[in-house]
């Protein structure tokens, strides 16, 4: 029998805290893994009983040995043949909770019936055949019992994800949204079921080739656009993350116009809902930007490049890197270098997150400045020798960076050379390093 007192809670356990009386809880109801109560008592072949989420988490972590008396179990056999509910237990322990309600102690629910593949299977049928159906009620409320079983356990999304559950989420998606005549109107009522959608397709990440075809065709874009703009921060949020793997799969998962995804992603950049949020669109433009110099272009034509300089001079390290990332990458297209030109902070913020940020950063910001000035654009380079990019970029050579940031290093360092009489910093001690280059 092991005591538990009220005054030192365990987890697992709601104790009343106002009393002084100490709690029994019999050794055949505590897990011999956790050591706590057992919530579902599950037997092994071998006759001991486990807590289900103590003994699945021991399989799967590739042990196939009871635990306690470390005998060999069927390698061959799945864990729902090893895994057997022991509903004798679980009843006994419900009972001995009711007993002992006066101190505090909560009944443990009956817990749900684990997946099974086969259970999987059928839980997508039926998703399927509702959204055939046009039957969004209905289609919602088994998504979300697939969203709840998904985050039950590691096994229950295992089997999900083996059922093909990105492929029927991203069709239904797809269906739905063909089925609505008028996508970019706020219509809060319609965007349930495509939100809900979204969410479970967040959790079975990656998406394969075909779901990721769904769910990029012209009509889903189109209402994925449309929660980017008007849907709820959870709903925003799942958007961004599901436009995120969509693009970062590659360019040609893009079916349709990519015209509104520009716009929408922008927006949440400007108007901020949250930190979330803004890190998941600033990852979906990095990938949209680097796969197509002609969306670089669109996003500058958007002023996303005054918009993320001015942003730059104080942010948290991850939000920077990712700034630094778009930024670099949109200055790859001619209207990039352009706005970035014309804007007065580029290139003092830019050296100035050369350093203390992270060695990422550096790496970004230095190639950003390297795109800006690799046109010989004689302002570019004199504002650059003014605010101490040189050295900076002479420091960057002593103390060490990647091969591809070195080569930049050193061509920006040859550009920059005849305009070092222009320099105006304050005077620093970098010893040894004004030397002729």
């Amino acid at each position: 029998m092991t005591s538990i007192s009220a005054r030192r809670p365990r987890r697992n356990m709601n104790l009343a805290k106002n009393t002084n009386v100490g709690i029994l809880i019999p050794n055949d109801f505590q897990c011999p893994i956790s050591l706590e109560l057992m919530k579902d008592p599950v037997t092994l072949p071998t006759g001991i009983t486990y807590d289900r989420q103590s003994i699945e988490r021991w399989l799967e972590s590739g042990s196939r040995t009871c635990p306690v008396s470390n005998k060999v179990l069927d390698k061959y056999a799945t864990d729902e043949d090893i895994i057997i509910p022991n509903h004798s237990i679980r009843r006994m322990i419900q009972d001995w909770c009711v007993a002992n309600q006066s101190f505090g102690i909560d009944r443990i629910p009956t817990p749900p019936i684990p997946i099974t593949p086969a259970i999987a299977v059928e839980m997508l049928t039926k998703i399927t055949s509702a959204a055939q159906d046009q039957d969004r009620n209905r289609c919602g409320i088994l998504v979300r019992n697939l969203i709840a079983s998904t985050k039950k356990s590691e096994r229950n999304k295992r089997y999900i994800e083996g059922a093909g559950a990105d492929h029927v989420l991203a069709t239904s998606f797809e269906v739905f949204a063909k089925d609505d005549s008028v996508v970019a109107e706020v219509d809060s009522s319609k965007n349930v079921i495509f939100e809900e959608i979204l969410l479970a397709l967040t959790l079975v990440f990656p998406l394969d080739k075909e779901a990721l075809r769904h769910i990029g065709s012209p009509e889903s874009l189109d209402r994925i656009v449309s929660i980017l703009k008007f849907g709820t921060i959870a709903g925003r949020l799942n958007a961004a993350l599901v436009v995120k793997e969509l693009v970062s799969s590659g360019k040609e998962c893009l079916g349709g116009g990519t015209q509104g995804l520009v716009q929408a992603l922008t927006k949440l950049v400007r108007e901020p809902v949250s930190p979330q949020i803004t890190k998941a669109s600033l990852t979906g433009i990095y990938y949209m930007v680097s796969a197509d110099e002609k969306l670089a272009s669109e996003f500058a034509e958007m002023n996303l490049v005054s918009l993320l300089v001015e942003k730059l001079v104080d942010l948290d390290k991850s939000t920077c890197e990712k700034v630094l990332a778009v930024l670099d990458r949109v200055f790859g297209s001619e209207t990039g270098r352009e706005k970035g030109w014309e804007h007065t902070l580029t290139i003092p913020v830019l050296v100035k997150k050369m350093f203390r940020v992270s060695a990422m950063a550096t790496e970004f910001a230095v190639s950003a400045l390297w795109r800006l000035c690799k046109d010989l654009k004689e302002e570019c380079l004199i504002e650059a020798v003014q605010v101490g990019a040189f050295q900076k970029l002479l420091l960057l050579l002593q103390v060490g960076c990647c091969e591809i940031t070195k080569e930049k290093v050193s061509e920006l360092l040859k550009l920059m050379n005849g305009y070092r009489e222009l320099e105006c910093i304050e005077t620093m001690d970098f010893k040894g390093l004004k030397r002729s280059f």
